[in-house]
């Protein structure tokens, strides 16, 4: 059975990222259920999503809640993630209302809840062109992905073609990991 590139290394990616940072918590908003399952055996986490979790962990806490309206304060998170998710928001795939600007508000929610040296770890399919895949995922030019983030000051970034995990971005189709921190000052 071969093994689906793009979640074996962005998973990878997220989870060894988050915990080269230890966090007290860890929220993940939307992401894979089994990085978040493996990810609350090392760090406590709370996950986040619109779809109610059929099975339970006691490591794992879930909240219903959208990434277009997170439950939390301002600038109150210390270490998020949304892997694979934002590049969807807006597109109704997951019974989310269409609207042309989901990605760009979920970004901007990410970013409102993220503290001064949070971090936050995306992962969103970059392309030559922004795109939108019918009843699918929206894919970005990497300079669409940093505009969206712009608030956040970039820390890494990481790349998966084809089968192949790399540090330097190429032409067409692939997926981009990002890890940004909130600055302490603005």
């Amino acid at each position: 059975m071969p093994i689906e590139p793009i979640y074996y290394y962005q998973d990878a990616w997220a989870f060894e990222r988050i915990l080269a940072h230890r966090p007290a918590q860890h929220i993940d908003v939307g992401s894979h259920h089994k990085l978040v399952s493996l990810l609350s055996k090392a760090v406590p986490t709370a996950t986040v999503d619109i779809r109610p979790l059929s099975v339970t962990l006691d490591s794992l806490q879930f909240i219903e809640g959208s990434i277009l309206d997170l439950p939390f304060e301002d600038h109150s998170l210390t270490s998020v993630s949304s892997i694979c998710v934002v590049e969807h928001i807006g597109l109704g795939r997951y019974g989310d209302p269409i609207d042309t600007q989901g990605s760009i508000k979920a970004a901007n929610e990410l970013q409102r809840v993220l503290a001064p040296g949070g971090h936050l770890f995306v992962s969103l399919p970059i392309d030559d062109t922004d795109k939108v895949y019918f009843n699918a995922h929206r894919a970005f030019t990497e300079q669409t992905i940093l505009r969206m983030f712009s608030q956040l000051e970039l820390l890494q970034k990481r790349y998966i073609f084809d089968d192949q995990f790399v540090t330097e971005i190429r032409p067409g189709f692939g997926t981009g990991c990002y890890e940004f921190r909130r600055p302490l000052t603005p």
